[in-house]
C-alpha cells in the first residue's frame, strides 16, 4: 500500500486546502503549536480526496505560524503550509534567507577544504 502524497490547492477565508491523492480514506493529522486541530476534513472527491484546515484565528496574527501535515497512522510528514503576517514578516524572512546563505556559504568553504586536503 502506497503513503498518501498531499498537493496544495488554495487557501481562501481561512480555510486551507489540498488534494490527498490516496487509495483509501486517509486518516490524517494536522499540528499547529504542538497540537493537534479539531477542525479538519476530509471529503471524497474525483479520483482523491480533499483535504480542508480551518486555520485558527490565533493563527491569523503577526508571526510567523507553521502547520504540519501527517498520515496518523504511520506519523510521516505528508507536508505543511505557513502563514506569515505583519510588519515583522519582511525582516522575518530576509534574515531566514541572509542565515541560509551563511550557512551554504559555510558549508562550502568546509566543502572545499575538505576536497584540497584529500587531494
Amino acid at each position: 500500500m502506497t503513503h498518501p502524497t498531499l498537493t496544495p490547492t488554495l487557501f481562501k477565508n481561512g480555510i486551507w486546502r489540498a488534494y490527498v491523492r490516496a487509495e483509501t480514506e486517509p486518516q490524517i493529522d494536522v499540528h499547529y503549536l504542538g497540537q493537534v486541530l479539531e477542525d479538519v476534513r476530509i471529503a471524497e472527491v474525483e479520483n482523491g480526496w480533499e483535504l480542508s484546515v480551518q486555520v485558527p484565528p490565533s493563527a491569523i496574527s503577526d508571526g510567523v505560524h507553521c502547520f504540519v501535515i501527517r498520515d496518523s497512522p504511520s506519523t510521516e510528514k505528508l507536508g505543511e503550509f505557513t502563514i506569515i503576517a505583519g510588519t515583522p514578516a519582511a525582516e522575518d524572512l530576509r534574515a531566514e534567507v541572509a542565515l541560509l546563505r551563511a550557512e551554504l556559504d559555510m558549508l562550502k568553504r568546509s566543502f572545499r577544504r575538505s576536497q584540497a586536503s584529500s587531494d
